[in-house]
């Protein structure tokens, strides 16, 4: 029962992670900024918000299991790759501090998601 609490915990915290930033990316000049500031043409960030966004979605809804697995591999590329990118560009640690937080919430839902669907039917595809 635990497992369960914190599969869904980590796996909605990430996924609203995911949909404010990704609507950041939209809407805020920040972002742009920060993506300009990083190297990243503009376009990078317009695809990074649409997949973001999908992810998202990929992780709450009742989908394949491949497809979620998918997901967990692009969030994971995606905050390696911010740390790696703020660490280039001589960020300060506190930038890399909520790609690093997102990466450690991300690998709780992946394994509590694996646990947690072990214990169910083999039949279920959620």
């Amino acid at each position: 029962m635990r497992t369960k609490y914190l599969y869904w915990g980590s796996t909605g915290l990430v996924a609203l992670f995911m949909v404010v930033s990704a609507t950041l990316y939209f809407v805020a000049d920040g972002p742009a900024a920060a993506f300009e500031r990083l190297g990243f043409p503009d376009y990078f960030r317009i695809e990074l918000g649409i997949a973001k966004l999908a992810g998202a979605v990929v992780l709450v809804a009742p989908l394949p299991r491949a497809l979620k697995e998918w997901a967990y591999a692009g969030f994971a590329i995606s905050f390696v790759s911010a740390v790696i990118a703020h660490a280039a560009v001589g960020d300060p640690l506190s930038d890399l501090i909520p790609p690093v937080v997102a990466f450690a919430l991300l690998m709780t839902s992946y394994v509590t998601y694996h646990r947690y669907y072990r214990s169910e039917s083999p039949s279920d595809d959620a």
